[in-house]
């Protein structure tokens, strides 16, 4: 079996909107949809994240060459974050035609210079089956999250900020049928290695669930089953008792904002992850590999300094190559240049405060 290994960019790339949180999800239309924030999209803005009306966007994604795509149908959508105090997206899926649009919620500790340094619950999943023009609301709350985690200021999270693995057009790689969730998270049990401890961009551990979509399970705590850790033969366990979920990867003071896609050519698993330091300092990014999502998972880039502050890191599907040798990274970049003036630079050329897309190439080897 090949292994995957990010050799280097090439200097091409692409800017797009203003804003941030981009993960494109590839319908089976051939289209991608995404969700963004903190920013404005063809004049649209969604950059109330606090309060009642706290505002999550998304739009559509017309194209297939990464460097000549088209953004329409830019919008934007309500959504109460109380009693937390921000309210973001996360995990973003179209299925047979049905978008799946989840949000999680985030605090800030008073009188300190970070950035949504405590992680709130993953709140549930809003759906809509035209595209974006209408939704229907989740049934959860951030007081009663999908998956039951504590909505007090400091309660571990384990399920926070997932995303959905990218199996390709849609779900069309899937193993079984079945959604993947990855999820940033700490256990009760790690100490804080660093402050802080679990927030929008850092995180001690890594967790896995699965369900199989569909508008009545997407929404409903027990249609999941959770990662629970390998049995005596080394077997992947999976339990639908989210008491007994177990992290899939655990590495104290370097997790952070997790994404996995899946390299069809290669036959590989390709894992983004970034380590948010405290939040507002530059940021580091790795990727890992492995040819099962219950892994091993293997380490082969460490990018110190990404972007010099890259985040919200994922590789696209529809723009890996034929052979899987070329992919295009997607994240944004340097968010504090603005208003903590750090002047951190844009490394590799090109990103910024937008969604950049940065051509990699991939090396196969034995």
């Amino acid at each position: 079996m090949p292994c995957a290994k990010i050799l280097a960019f090439t200097g091409r790339y692409a800017n797009y909107g203003a804003a941030d949180t981009w993960y494109p999800t590839w319908a089976g239309n051939g289209n991608l949809y995404s969700p963004w924030t903190d920013g404005k999209v063809n004049g649209v803005e969604a950059a109330s994240w606090k309060g009642p009306k706290a505002t999550t966007g998304y739009v559509t994604i017309l194209g297939d060459d990464p460097l000549h795509l088209s953004l329409v149908d830019a919008a934007s959508y309500p959504d109460d974050p109380t009693p937390c105090g921000g309210r973001y997206p996360s995990g973003s899926l179209i299925y047979k035609g049905i978008w799946y649009y989840g949000t999680y919620c985030l605090y800030q500790t008073p009188g300190k210079n970070l950035n949504w340094d405590i992680l709130g619950p993953f709140v549930g999943f809003r759906y809509s089956s035209d595209y974006g023009k209408t939704w229907h609301g989740t049934t959860h709350t951030p007081a009663h999250p999908l998956f039951s985690e504590s909505a007090q200021i400091g309660g571990k999270i384990k399920m926070g900020v997932p995303h959905f693995v990218d199996f390709g057009r849609n779900m069309q790689n899937s193993p079984d049928g079945k959604a993947y969730l990855v999820a940033q998270g700490s256990s009760d049990a790690i100490a804080p290695a660093r402050e802080p401890d679990l927030s929008w961009i850092t995180a001690n551990q890594v967790y896995l669930a699965r369900v199989k979509p569909s508008i009545r399970n997407m929404d409903r705590a027990g249609a999941y089953e959770f990662f629970g850790g390998y049995n005596l033969k080394g077997q992947a366990i999976w339990t639908k008792d989210f008491r007994r979920i177990q992290p899939l990867l655990t590495w104290k003071g370097r997790m952070g904002n997790v994404a996995v896609t899946y390299d069809a050519p290669l036959k590989k698993y390709l894992m983004a992850v970034t380590d948010g330091g405290n939040t507002v300092s530059k940021f580091n990014t790795f990727i890992l590999e492995s040819s099962y999502l219950t892994g091993p998972w293997a380490l082969v880039t460490y990018m110190r300094n990404f972007g010099e502050q890259g985040y919200f890191v994922n590789f696209p599907s529809k723009f890996i190559s034929a052979d899987g040798r070329t992919a295009w990274l997607s994240y944004s970049a340097n968010f504090t240049n603005s208003y903590l003036h750090t002047g951190y630079k844009s490394d590799p050329v090109g990103g910024g405060y937008c969604w950049t897309l940065q051509e990699a190439l991939v090396e196969a080897r034995k």
